[in-house]
């Protein structure tokens, strides 16, 4: 959500500012909106003064015995006009916070112009590609031929972009997660949380997930929200609170199934389980003040590349640029982990820093030195826990189709060094 005093304070600034994202111009709209908003208020406050001043008048006539019936007359022509007036402000107030709610946030200065991920540009890389004598596969041919990895059976059970892990492979999904886990408590400091997997709209929409995205996402029945990611509970958890200062920063992790239909993503990465409908990850969210959240997405975005250094899995960290920047995010670094079956750099990360975009949203604040404040929110992944299986087959892979397991992970899985048939 924006600032409406600071969109009317400097419009022609918010519109160069959406026009990087490619947006047409909307704050003359807006504020002309808002014109007609603080119009029917102004009225409404100005009726409102002239039915007190009538409620006094019949009050007074009253006392002295006068008949007060023109009086009465006006005072039900008063209140029709006054509740006219407030139903027309409430309707011009929810068109605006619609149009608000629509806009994506305002791009950090340093993020890089550009319209799509071609653009983006390569802040750093980390490792060395491993040099295969055989001819490296992709990790769903590694794990249908390990017989662990089962997508006929997920379909027959779910339908397409679901899969059934089997065995070692099971184990070593289920090891990932609670490495990560350990790495981001114990280490750095996040505290494990277990979230709902179902979530309100507030929910939601606090976490810019409605209603720009609600055709990526499952609704039940009763009208909740399967989670895309625990990003949402996490952050949605400080919503309407106003915190000390000292309990800033904030740091929670959570590792949860997520859900997300895909939508759009028709003949993309069709096969594997690289695009899943369901899926498990590790999340982070920091909550923290003004002054900190730059250091903060640097923070996080290590602990993230963190992990994959243990794993000594090669990858590269891409400012993302105006045209591939998500809708929430001020600025966002992504981790693209190398992956030798593909040939290709693929995401596994994402760590975005939305300032005060989803605070906004769900009115979480601060006690700040100089009065009440809007805290920032940031959000990442500690890791996308598949595609760091996939990263791990396909990077740890033998030429007789076994899989190493990394020494880091070998006390998860009972000590084993390789997946065999």
């Amino acid at each position: 959500m924006h600032d409406l005093r600071a969109l009317r304070a400097d419009p022609e600034a918010f519109d160069a500012a959406l026009a990087r994202r490619g947006l047409p111009a909307v704050a003359g709209a807006i504020v002309s909106r808002d014109e007609q908003r603080r119009a029917a208020l102004h009225a409404l406050q100005m009726e409102q003064a002239a039915r007190k001043t009538l409620a006094r008048d019949i009050g007074l006539r009253k006392k002295s015995g006068e008949q007060t019936s023109d009086l009465e007359e006006k005072a039900v022509a008063l209140r029709d006009k006054i509740t006219a007036l407030e139903a027309q402000a409430t309707a011009v107030d929810r068109e605006i916070a619609d149009m608000l709610a629509r806009l994506p946030n305002l791009l950090d200065e340093g993020v890089p112009d550009g319209a799509d991920e071609s653009d983006n540009v390569t802040v750093k890389q980390f490792g060395t590609r491993r040099e295969f004598a055989f001819t490296p596969k992709q990790h769903f041919e590694l794990g249908e031929a390990l017989g662990m990895m089962d997508f006929s059976t997920a379909a027959k059970l779910s339908g397409s972009r679901f899969t059934v892990l089997r065995g070692a492979l099971a184990r070593l999904d289920r090891a990932l997660g609670q490495y990560m886990l350990d790495v981001h408590t114990d280490e750095f400091g996040y505290s494990e949380t277990v979230v709902p997997l179902l979530v309100n709209d507030d929910a939601m929409y606090g976490t810019d997930k409605l209603p720009k995205f609600a055709e990526d996402s499952f609704r039940t029945e009763d009208g909740r929200w399967l989670i895309p990611t625990a990003e949402v509970p996490l952050t949605a958890s400080v919503a309407g609170e106003i915190l000390d200062a000292r309990q800033l920063p904030i740091r929670m992790t959570a590792l949860s199934a997520c859900f997300r239909s895909e939508a759009g993503s028709a003949g993309r990465d069709v096969r594997g389980m690289l695009r899943q409908h369901q899926f498990s990850k590790v999340e982070l969210v920091s909550v923290v003040s003004p002054e900190e959240s730059e250091a903060e997405h640097e923070r996080m975005t290590r602990c993230a590349e963190t992990v994959l250094e243990r794993l000594e899995i090669p990858y590269r960290r891409q400012l993302l640029c105006a045209g591939d920047t998500g809708f929430g995010a001020a600025r966002t670094y992504d981790l693209e982990a190398w992956l030798p079956g593909q040939e290709a750099w693929r995401e596994i990360s994402s760590c975005s820093n939305t300032r005060a975009f989803q605070a906004r949203r769900m009115n979480a604040r601060y006690r700040a030195a100089e009065g009440i404040a809007f805290v920032h929110t940031l959000n990442g992944s500690g890791l996308a826990v598949g595609r760091t299986l996939i990263a791990v087959m396909e990077n740890y892979q033998e030429a007789d189709g076994s899989v190493a397991v990394p020494e880091v992970l070998r006390p998860y899985m009972g000590g084993l060094a390789s997946i065999t048939t």
